[in-house]
């Protein structure tokens, strides 16, 4: 029955669906190659909603999900960071007698840096926008090469693999660090707390896995 009741569902769905327009699709990714990456199984080019009407438009919404995906992996690997107690040594604040070990993990800690702090780290990631990798090179390669991992003059099948393992890395971890927020938020628990608890879920009451 509820088999049943779901394919209703998604039949009913689709007849709201927009029309597909395949003529449109071909002629963009005639004009720029690029749409190809990221393109992949299941939903293959998804602009559900035909946002991407030119080339140029493309390749701003190509940099900006680029740009957030890579600040998004950073924020996990931070997260982990973080919640495994790996701090730096020595004071954050030494006029407030405030050590990095301090800081909480998750969220939180954000609002327990000093305003002096967090200026800091705003114009930091202002010279990085604007001047040492700035945002206006839509095309996100400021030439970091790790040794031969990323040779793709030789191998260019490797550089179709690569770049889209970082939209999809990027785009796993954008929906990853919302996650770990919104639990944070609703459960008050950091990532490292609803682990040892099995609490997972934000609906439940922070014991166990409800």
């Amino acid at each position: 029955m509820k088999l049943a009741v779901l394919a209703a569902m998604v039949s009913a769905a689709a007849a709201f669906a927009p029309a597909s327009t395949p003529a449109q699709k071909t002629a963009l990714m005639a004009v720029d190659s690029d749409m190809e990456i990221g393109a992949v199984a299941p939903l293959g080019f998804f602009d559900p909603l035909g946002y991407i009407t030119d080339e140029e438009k493309f390749s701003r919404y190509r940099a900006v999900e680029k740009k957030h995906g890579r600040i998004a992996m950073m924020a996990m690997l931070g997260t982990f960071v973080h919640n495994n107690k790996w701090t730096f040594d020595g004071y954050l604040s030494p006029s407030q007698n405030l050590k990095f070990s301090d800081i909480d993990s998750g969220i939180g800690g954000l609002f327990q840096v000093p305003p002096a702090g967090l200026l800091q780290i705003l114009l930091f990631c202002g010279f990085v926008e604007l001047a040492w990798w700035p945002a206006t090179q839509l095309d996100g390669d400021y030439g970091v090469r790790l040794g031969n991992i990323n040779n793709w003059d030789e191998e260019p099948a490797k550089e179709i693999r690569q770049r889209n393992a970082e939209l999809n890395n990027g785009r796993a971890a954008m929906m990853g660090i919302l996650g770990t927020f919104v639990h944070e938020v609703v459960t008050g628990q950091n990532f490292a707390e609803q682990a040892a608890s099995g609490h997972f879920s934000p609906f439940g009451d922070g014991q166990g896995f409800f």
